[in-house]
Protein backbone atom coordinates (compact mmCIF):
# COMPACT_ATOMS: atom_id res chain seq x y z
CA UNK A 1 0.00 0.00 0.00
CA UNK A 2 1.49 3.41 -0.89
CA UNK A 3 2.43 5.72 1.95
CA UNK A 4 -0.16 8.46 2.51
CA UNK A 5 1.91 10.66 4.86
CA UNK A 6 5.62 11.49 5.26
CA UNK A 7 7.78 9.32 7.47
CA UNK A 8 9.17 10.90 10.66
CA UNK A 9 12.63 12.40 10.01
CA UNK A 10 14.43 9.65 11.93
CA UNK A 11 12.79 6.89 9.89
CA UNK A 12 13.46 8.82 6.68
CA UNK A 13 17.14 9.27 7.59
CA UNK A 14 17.56 5.52 7.95
CA UNK A 15 16.43 5.05 4.34
CA UNK A 16 19.54 6.97 3.19
CA UNK A 17 22.70 5.23 1.95
CA UNK A 18 24.96 3.82 4.62
CA UNK A 19 27.31 6.77 5.27
CA UNK A 20 24.64 9.51 5.62
CA UNK A 21 22.54 7.19 7.78
CA UNK A 22 25.54 6.38 9.98
CA UNK A 23 26.29 10.07 10.49
CA UNK A 24 22.66 10.76 11.31
CA UNK A 25 22.58 8.08 14.02
CA UNK A 26 25.18 9.83 16.18
CA UNK A 27 23.49 11.42 19.19
CA UNK A 28 20.29 9.39 18.92
CA UNK A 29 19.10 7.34 21.86
CA UNK A 30 18.75 3.61 22.44
CA UNK A 31 16.09 2.96 25.06
CA UNK A 32 15.19 -0.31 26.75
CA UNK A 33 13.17 -0.31 29.98
CA UNK A 34 15.03 1.93 32.47
CA UNK A 35 18.18 2.26 30.34
CA UNK A 36 18.92 5.09 27.91
CA UNK A 37 22.15 5.18 25.92
CA UNK A 38 23.26 8.01 23.64
CA UNK A 39 25.07 6.78 20.51
CA UNK A 40 28.63 8.14 20.27
CA UNK A 41 30.40 5.92 17.71
CA UNK A 42 29.21 3.99 14.66
CA UNK A 43 30.53 2.16 11.58
CA UNK A 44 28.78 1.82 8.22
CA UNK A 45 28.70 -1.45 6.26
CA UNK A 46 27.32 -2.14 2.81
CA UNK A 47 26.25 -5.20 0.85
CA UNK A 48 28.07 -7.66 -1.41
CA UNK A 49 30.20 -4.82 -2.83
CA UNK A 50 31.74 -4.18 0.63
CA UNK A 51 34.34 -6.86 1.43
CA UNK A 52 34.24 -5.86 5.11
CA UNK A 53 30.51 -6.55 5.38
CA UNK A 54 28.71 -9.66 6.60
CA UNK A 55 26.78 -9.40 3.34
CA UNK A 56 29.90 -9.76 1.16
CA UNK A 57 28.94 -13.33 0.18
CA UNK A 58 25.28 -12.52 -0.42
CA UNK A 59 22.12 -13.09 1.57
CA UNK A 60 22.09 -15.86 4.19
CA UNK A 61 19.86 -16.86 7.08
CA UNK A 62 22.29 -15.15 9.44
CA UNK A 63 22.52 -11.77 7.70
CA UNK A 64 18.97 -11.60 6.29
CA UNK A 65 17.98 -8.60 8.48
CA UNK A 66 20.62 -6.49 6.68
CA UNK A 67 18.37 -6.45 3.61
CA UNK A 68 15.76 -4.44 5.47
CA UNK A 69 13.45 -2.85 6.03
CA UNK A 70 15.47 0.03 7.49
CA UNK A 71 15.10 0.65 11.20
CA UNK A 72 15.39 -3.02 12.16
CA UNK A 73 18.08 -4.47 14.43
CA UNK A 74 20.73 -6.86 13.17
CA UNK A 75 22.42 -8.84 15.98
CA UNK A 76 25.42 -11.12 15.63
CA UNK A 77 27.76 -12.92 18.03
CA UNK A 78 31.42 -11.80 18.06
CA UNK A 79 34.25 -14.21 18.91
CA UNK A 80 31.77 -16.43 20.75
CA UNK A 81 31.65 -13.82 23.52
CA UNK A 82 29.68 -10.66 22.75
CA UNK A 83 26.52 -9.68 20.91
CA UNK A 84 26.82 -6.73 18.51
CA UNK A 85 23.97 -4.36 17.69
CA UNK A 86 23.54 -2.94 14.18
CA UNK A 87 20.84 -0.63 12.84
CA UNK A 88 19.67 -1.63 9.35
CA UNK A 89 19.71 1.27 6.88
CA UNK A 90 19.22 2.04 3.20
CA UNK A 91 16.51 1.00 0.76
CA UNK A 92 14.75 -2.27 1.50
CA UNK A 93 16.23 -5.08 -0.55
CA UNK A 94 19.77 -3.63 -0.49
CA UNK A 95 22.03 -4.85 2.32
CA UNK A 96 23.29 -2.08 4.59
CA UNK A 97 23.71 -1.70 8.34
CA UNK A 98 25.42 0.51 10.91
CA UNK A 99 27.29 -1.05 13.82
CA UNK A 100 26.77 0.75 17.14
CA UNK A 101 30.35 0.91 18.43
CA UNK A 102 29.91 3.12 21.49
CA UNK A 103 27.43 4.97 23.67
CA UNK A 104 27.09 7.07 26.80
CA UNK A 105 24.84 6.04 29.68
CA UNK A 106 22.13 8.65 30.20
CA UNK A 107 19.81 6.67 32.46
CA UNK A 108 19.73 3.27 34.13
CA UNK A 109 23.32 3.27 35.37
CA UNK A 110 22.67 0.74 38.15
CA UNK A 111 21.19 -1.75 35.69
CA UNK A 112 24.07 -1.23 33.26
CA UNK A 113 26.65 -1.83 36.00
CA UNK A 114 24.87 -5.01 37.08
CA UNK A 115 24.89 -6.31 33.50
CA UNK A 116 28.53 -5.32 32.95
CA UNK A 117 29.31 -7.52 35.98
CA UNK A 118 31.61 -5.84 38.47
CA UNK A 119 32.98 -2.89 36.47
CA UNK A 120 32.89 0.69 37.73
CA UNK A 121 31.19 3.70 36.18
CA UNK A 122 33.61 5.42 33.78
CA UNK A 123 33.25 7.58 30.68
CA UNK A 124 34.04 4.44 28.62
CA UNK A 125 31.58 2.17 30.36
CA UNK A 126 29.89 1.52 26.99
CA UNK A 127 32.81 2.26 24.64
CA UNK A 128 32.88 -0.84 22.46
CA UNK A 129 30.06 -2.62 20.61
CA UNK A 130 30.02 -5.62 22.95
CA UNK A 131 29.61 -3.30 25.91
CA UNK A 132 26.64 -1.55 24.29
CA UNK A 133 24.74 -4.79 23.71
CA UNK A 134 25.64 -6.09 27.17
CA UNK A 135 24.43 -2.87 28.82
CA UNK A 136 21.09 -3.19 27.01
CA UNK A 137 20.78 -6.91 27.78
CA UNK A 138 20.54 -7.91 24.10
CA UNK A 139 20.75 -11.34 22.52
CA UNK A 140 19.64 -13.14 19.37
CA UNK A 141 15.99 -12.59 20.31
CA UNK A 142 16.37 -8.94 19.21
CA UNK A 143 17.61 -9.85 15.72
CA UNK A 144 15.16 -8.26 13.27
CA UNK A 145 13.47 -6.21 16.02
CA UNK A 146 11.75 -3.01 14.82
CA UNK A 147 13.66 -0.22 16.56
CA UNK A 148 11.17 2.44 15.44
CA UNK A 149 8.16 0.75 17.08
CA UNK A 150 7.28 1.32 20.75
CA UNK A 151 8.26 -1.37 23.22
CA UNK A 152 11.29 -3.57 23.71
CA UNK A 153 14.33 -1.78 22.32
CA UNK A 154 13.66 1.64 20.80
CA UNK A 155 15.68 4.12 18.74
CA UNK A 156 14.63 7.67 19.63
CA UNK A 157 15.76 11.18 18.61
CA UNK A 158 18.52 12.66 20.76
CA UNK A 159 20.91 15.62 20.84
CA UNK A 160 23.34 15.67 17.88
CA UNK A 161 27.08 16.02 18.50
CA UNK A 162 28.67 19.46 18.39
CA UNK A 163 31.71 17.94 16.68
CA UNK A 164 31.92 14.86 14.45
CA UNK A 165 34.92 12.72 13.57
CA UNK A 166 35.49 10.14 10.84
CA UNK A 167 38.07 7.52 9.98
CA UNK A 168 38.76 3.95 8.97
CA UNK A 169 36.72 1.07 10.35
CA UNK A 170 38.28 -1.20 12.97
CA UNK A 171 38.95 -4.95 12.90
CA UNK A 172 38.56 -5.54 9.15
CA UNK A 173 42.05 -6.73 8.16
CA UNK A 174 40.39 -9.44 6.03
CA UNK A 175 38.82 -6.83 3.71
CA UNK A 176 40.36 -5.45 0.53
CA UNK A 177 42.77 -2.53 0.86
CA UNK A 178 40.20 -0.28 -0.80
CA UNK A 179 37.48 -1.20 1.69
CA UNK A 180 39.86 -0.96 4.65
CA UNK A 181 40.64 2.62 3.61
CA UNK A 182 37.02 3.81 3.50
CA UNK A 183 36.33 6.47 6.19
CA UNK A 184 33.10 4.88 7.35
CA UNK A 185 33.63 5.12 11.11
CA UNK A 186 31.99 8.17 12.68
CA UNK A 187 32.10 9.47 16.25
CA UNK A 188 31.09 12.28 18.59
CA UNK A 189 34.21 14.44 18.86
CA UNK A 190 33.40 15.51 22.42
CA UNK A 191 32.69 12.06 23.86
CA UNK A 192 35.04 9.77 25.83
CA UNK A 193 32.95 6.76 24.71
CA UNK A 194 34.92 6.40 21.47
CA UNK A 195 37.62 3.84 20.67
CA UNK A 196 40.94 4.86 19.08
CA UNK A 197 39.77 8.45 18.83
CA UNK A 198 43.21 9.72 17.78
CA UNK A 199 42.84 7.83 14.49
CA UNK A 200 39.83 9.96 13.55
CA UNK A 201 39.65 13.38 11.86
CA UNK A 202 37.01 16.15 11.93
CA UNK A 203 34.17 15.94 9.41
CA UNK A 204 30.93 17.73 8.66
CA UNK A 205 27.79 17.36 10.79
CA UNK A 206 24.56 16.65 8.85
CA UNK A 207 21.65 18.99 9.47
CA UNK A 208 18.62 17.75 11.39
CA UNK A 209 15.05 18.98 11.47
CA UNK A 210 13.67 20.65 14.56
CA UNK A 211 11.37 17.63 15.03
CA UNK A 212 14.42 15.51 15.82
CA UNK A 213 15.92 17.84 18.40
CA UNK A 214 15.12 17.08 22.07
CA UNK A 215 12.67 19.33 23.88
CA UNK A 216 14.91 19.45 26.96
CA UNK A 217 18.49 20.56 27.51
CA UNK A 218 21.10 18.06 26.26
CA UNK A 219 21.68 15.30 28.80
CA UNK A 220 25.04 14.67 30.41
CA UNK A 221 26.49 11.15 30.48
CA UNK A 222 26.76 9.43 33.86
CA UNK A 223 30.32 8.62 34.90
CA UNK A 224 32.53 9.00 37.96
CA UNK A 225 35.92 7.34 37.29
CA UNK A 226 38.79 7.83 34.78
CA UNK A 227 38.32 6.06 31.42
CA UNK A 228 39.53 2.52 30.80
CA UNK A 229 41.77 1.48 27.93
CA UNK A 230 39.30 0.28 25.26
CA UNK A 231 38.83 -3.30 24.12
CA UNK A 232 37.28 -3.37 20.59
CA UNK A 233 35.06 -6.39 21.27
CA UNK A 234 33.67 -5.18 24.57
CA UNK A 235 35.53 -6.76 27.50
CA UNK A 236 37.01 -4.73 30.35
CA UNK A 237 40.80 -4.52 30.61
CA UNK A 238 43.24 -2.75 32.93
CA UNK A 239 43.34 1.03 33.34
CA UNK A 240 45.40 2.81 30.72
CA UNK A 241 46.02 6.50 30.21
CA UNK A 242 47.59 6.78 26.76
CA UNK A 243 44.27 7.31 24.95
CA UNK A 244 42.02 10.26 25.64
Amino acid sequence: MPRTHPLPPLAEALRDPREPAARALLGHLLVREDITLRITEVEAYGGPEDSASHARHGRTARNAPMWGPPGRAYLYFCYGMHWMLNVVTGPEGEASAVLIRGAEVMAGLETVLARRRGVTATPRLCAGPGKVAQALGLDKAFDGHDLLAPGGLELRPGPPPAQMLEGRRLGIAFATAEDQARPWRFADGDSHAVLQQRDLAPTRIPERSEWERPLVAPWQPIHTQPPLHPNPCGGEVKRHHTRG
